[in-house]
């Protein structure tokens, strides 16, 4: 398959709607992105929200996957549930191909300069297994000819093994996510976080679907720097479902935990 190359996942357009490019392809259908993007792409509009809200700290993050989600042109809407002087509750909407693919909601918090953490149970923070520097460069097995995720992100393995039960891996972008602008921190958290089910699989790739329905982000405090760590692990149930979890890292300590609910099915020959 014979592509031009692309320099970011997605260019703006006009009116919240964005072009996706092959930098977005995911693993199961080479129509299809990789959730993590548009996840991303999404919260970022949703960020703008609550900073004119005055709660620029994004506490918690639900991503509700519909349909899978086509390399095509995107629209994104956005809107207000509740705002507070602490608090405001947003949610959004992604279109595609005449469709709505995913639905979201976020939980934005004012921050404040409150340190309370020092000598508390859990504090300093626990680190990731090891730092990026000292973390070997891994392999998504699904590299392949087409463009697709593997090129928009750079991983190293921390602990464990990529793609065969839990590991610990590092994501950092290799190109921008929307062409002209600077990825936020929770943006970068949004790509990795939804490739927990990925890098835990404790299936074959080639002969099963495990693919998450959702996304739930929930973060502690705001993260830092371009590195972020997955701590996961993928435990399933025997009826097609389960469940991904990891522990989210910067280079500074833990920053929040994800979870993803997982369908599970045999391929089709």
């Amino acid at each position: 398959m014979n592509e031009p190359s692309a320099s970011s996942a997605f260019v703006s357009l006009s009116g919240g709607r964005y072009l996706a490019t092959p930098l977005t392809r995911g693993p199961w259908d080479p129509k299809h992105q990789h959730a993590g993007p548009p996840i991303a792409l999404v919260l970022g509009a949703m960020e703008r929200v609550a900073a004119e809200q005055h709660t620029a700290h994004i506490a918690r993050l639900t991503a509700n996957l519909f349909r899978p989600i086509p390399i095509a042109e995107l629209t994104v809407t956005v809107g207000v549930h509740y705002a507070g002087r602490n608090s405001t509750h947003i949610s959004a909407s992604l279109d595609a191909e005449g469709k709505e693919v995913a639905r979201f909601s976020v939980l934005a918090q004012r921050e404040l300069n409150q340190p309370v953490s020092a000598g508390l149970p859990g504090h300093p923070l626990p680190q990731a297994p090891r730092s990026p520097e000292n973390s070997p460069p891994g392999r998504l097995p699904f590299e392949r000819r087409d463009v697709g995720y593997f090129e928009l992100v750079e991983t190293r393995v921390a602990a464990g093994k990529l793609f065969n039960g839990p590991s610990a891996i590092w994501f950092r972008l290799n190109h921008p996510l929307v062409a002209g602008e600077r990825p936020s921190v929770y943006q970068r958290v949004a790509v990795a976080a939804d490739s927990g089910n990925g890098v835990s699989a404790v299936l074959d790739l080639r002969k099963f679907l495990f693919i998450n329905s959702d996304l739930t982000i929930n973060l502690l405090r705001r993260p830092s720097g371009e590195w972020v760590c997955l701590e996961a692990r993928t435990l399933l149930g025997d009826g097609g479902s389960g469940l991904a979890e990891s522990v989210l890292y910067d280079t500074e300590g833990v920053i929040g935990r994800a979870t993803q609910s997982l369908f599970v099915r045999k391929r089709e020959k």
